[in-house]
């Protein structure tokens, strides 16, 4: 049986799991799924449709599966937030469910309407953010005040700095570090790390890639394919991506940052360029 606080709200219909925790004050909508051993520590929201993964500890002030911030699509039928496993989501924390605008489709992928997802094992610190149709990786940290539009999607791995903001509809890919204080207004390649007001690109994730286990010869050669493409003099951008397919096509992590910027220029969209 779980142990729901006497001060909780817990409506009729909401699904928890014999091992969960309901600390005080919390409310439980009457379609949530709270998973094995989740905790919500006190004063917790969770609204409409939303799913909590198995593990996860949510402290107080959170408010999980509420409305979008977007004019129209409050409180639309259908609407869901789906929460992964082992996620530490900490104060006044706000994830959002989706629309029927749905999210940010990579090429071959069926497109998802009405649903926000949140990865495996990640780190949401105080009055993060995660707006409408994001999809959001495993093992990734948004730092305090880290804020997401709607349709973003972050890779597995990625840090957001403190106070951090990323415009609606872009693509960070896995292993990638934004700096505190950064405006991120374009895509930003794998395993980079972006720093500034407007955010640049400043290099390669080079620390964070050696701390995780990646071979030290195949981190130089991703940087060796980086002053190709973005430093380079041969051509211009498009023509250097293109070449490097073939110079650098034994790397597959050179060949992941390639796919990642071909997605995005097919759809015509700006990849961030390095300062």
């Amino acid at each position: 049986m779980a142990k729901i606080h006497p001060s909780a709200v817990v409506e009729d219909g909401a699904q928890i799991a014999s091992t969960a925790e309901i600390g005080p004050l919390c409310w439980i909508s009457a379609q949530a799924k709270i998973g094995e051993n989740v905790r919500l520590l006190g004063h917790v929201t969770i609204m409409g449709d939303t799913t909590v993964g198995e593990g996860t500890v949510v402290f107080p002030g959170a408010v999980l599966g509420g409305g979008p911030q977007d004019h129209g699509n409050e409180f639309q039928e259908g609407a869901r937030l789906v929460i992964g496993k082992r996620n530490v989501i900490r104060e006044n924390v706000t994830m959002h469910c989706g629309t029927p605008k749905g999210q940010n489709p990579l090429p071959g992928e069926e497109p998802e309407t009405m649903v926000t997802r949140v990865g495996d094992d990640g780190m949401f610190m105080v009055n993060s953010h995660i707006a409408h149709d994001c999809v959001v990786g495993n093992n990734v940290i948004m730092t305090n005040n880290a804020v997401i539009a709607g349709h973003v999607r972050l890779g597995d791995g990625v840090i957001l700095g403190g106070n951090s903001a990323v415009h609606q509809f872009c693509r960070i890919g896995r292993k990638t570090m934004v700096g505190g204080m950064t405006g991120v207004d374009r895509d930003v390649i794998p395993f980079g790390i972006v720093t500034g007001d407007r955010g640049k690109l400043r290099g390669l994730n080079v620390i964070g890639l050696k701390r995780s286990g990646f071979d030290e010869k195949v981190v130089k050669s991703i940087t060796r394919a980086f002053m190709f493409i973005f430093k380079g003099k041969e051509g211009n951008f498009e023509q250097r991506v293109e070449q490097a397919k073939e110079k650098f096509k034994d790397n597959e992590m050179v060949m992941e940052q390639i796919k990642f910027i071909e997605v995005a220029l097919a759809g015509r969209r700006n990849v961030m360029q390095a300062d």
